[in-house]
């Protein structure tokens, strides 16, 4: 039965042994739940791009800070009192210069989310470029490309002052709806951002605060959760 010349009863009690082990372990309810949750994380792991650095968070929050001193700055340059609201009439000029920044603003903050992600994933020995980032990409793609438009006609139509609450509620769908290929916290910093978009559309004079708030401060903290709980 085994193909192994023993005496009989050694054979027994080696078959005996192997099949104790066998029923302990099915019913060992320790193992299994062990197994699963090793499976389970090995599936996540496969599904979705779990790579993102908390610090590229906290950096992105920064650069957006500076982003909205500088662009406070340019208000005051030009003689706008920002907090005036509707009151407030922007120049040709003024408009350029903010789009200018808002762009520097978000290339840097993309870069260095690129840099930590790319330097996290060859510290863990992962392929950054795979079907589960192509997904990742297109779902968010959607939301802020739309969104981009959408400013762009805001700005067309003479409504600048909008654009800043605009920007928070298209960055805050873009996060909820490629947050099923990643980490499922960036849900809820998504719900934060169109939660403080849409208040600002009613606080159109606040607009630059609440985004300062949604890129700046929010970023900075999300990224210093994520960095600890995912280090």
């Amino acid at each position: 039965m085994t193909g192994v010349q023993a005496p009989g009863k050694k054979i027994w009690e080696y078959e005996i042994s192997i099949i104790n082990f066998v029923i302990q372990s099915a019913f060992d309810m320790n193992s299994p739940k062990d197994d699963l949750q090793h499976i389970r994380q090995m599936m996540e792991r496969s599904s979705r791009f779990i790579s993102l650095s908390g610090l590229s968070g906290v950096v992105a929050g920064i650069i957006a800070l500076i982003g909205a001193a500088v662009a406070l700055y340019l208000f005051k340059r030009h003689g706008v009192e920002y907090f005036d609201g509707y009151a407030n009439m922007y120049n040709n000029d003024l408009v350029k210069q903010l789009v200018v920044l808002g762009l520097a603003v978000l290339v840097l903050a993309l870069a260095s989310g690129v840099l930590f992600t790319v330097q996290k994933n060859k510290k863990q020995g992962l392929t950054i470029w795979n079907n589960v980032t192509k997904d990742l990409l297109v779902n968010l793609a959607v939301p802020l490309i739309a969104g981009g438009l959408f400013c762009v006609a805001l700005l067309y139509h003479g409504a600048p002052a909008a654009v800043a609450p605009a920007t928070l509620v298209f960055y805050g769908l873009a996060l909820v709806n490629a947050s099923k290929y990643t980490y499922s916290d960036v849900q809820y910093l998504g719900y934060c951002e169109i939660f403080l978009g849409l208040v600002a559309m009613f606080l159109i004079g606040y607009g630059l605060i609440f985004w300062a708030l949604g890129f700046g401060i929010l970023h900075i903290v999300y990224g210093l959760v994520m960095y600890r709980k995912y280090k």
